[in-house]
């Protein structure tokens, strides 16, 4: 026999709202791992955290806000994740292995690096993208640290370098790596299409292997 659920409570304590906004943020990274981010909208984030449409605009201004800080969430994460795991003196084919396998793990991310600078940020206030901005900065020049600390011969620009064009190859390749249902059926259908099939982990690899070894060049 179904049950009722229960009916909903307006979050009123600060400490109320904070779990409020976490149950959203929960359910928008549930969605946006299953659907792809592009496929989510603000009705199905309210059904996933079980609220009405109106109280998720009570603590976000727009679905671009919502995921916008699941992608300041992201940064933080990986720049914590790169910190621990980059040591001095690291061979530069290991600290691409590393790049690399820390953003395989990290799939929502890999989709946010494309939506961010193309809708996110666009979606949002200016007080929201400048908070998401200064989020994004302290995590690069965290990543930045570790890898001019790993690579003795990256200079902090070429570090920098390095972590635009890896954000960059990761949001491009993403995208083309897990298309649409539409996209991946033809691709299915017609074998002069397979070229734009591409396998993520490797590709992503080398690209970055070679970014390094033309960043600490010479």
């Amino acid at each position: 026999m179904a049950t009722t659920p229960p009916p909903f409570q307006r979050a009123r304590s600060p400490e109320h709202k904070q779990q409020r906004r976490r149950e959203i943020l929960a359910a928008a990274r549930t969605l946006g791992l299953r659907d792809g981010v592009r496929a989510v909208s603000l009705t199905d984030i309210a059904a996933q955290a079980g609220v009405h449409k109106s109280a998720v605009l009570r603590y976000f201004e727009t679905r671009e806000e919502v995921f916008l800080q699941l992608t300041a969430e992201g940064w933080r994460d990986w720049a914590a994740a790169l910190t621990a795991s980059l040591r001095p003196g690291t061979a530069p084919g290991e600290v691409a292995a590393t790049l690399t396998r820390s953003l395989v793990e990290r799939p929502l991310f890999c989709d946010l690096l494309a939506h961010a600078p193309l809708h996110l940020e666009r979606g949002v206030s200016l007080e929201a993208v400048r908070a998401f901005k200064l989020t994004a900065l302290a995590a690069v020049d965290d990543i930045r640290a570790a890898l001019t600390a790993a690579l003795p011969g990256l200079t902090p620009d070429g570090a920098q370098d390095v972590v635009a064009a890896v954000t960059a190859l990761t949001a491009s390749l993403w995208q083309i790596a897990n298309p649409p249902e539409t996209l991946a059926r033809l691709y299915a259908e017609d074998p002069r299409l397979g070229h734009a099939i591409v396998d993520f982990p490797p590709r992503l690899q080398r690209l970055i292997a070679g970014t390094i070894a033309g960043a600490t060049a010479g």
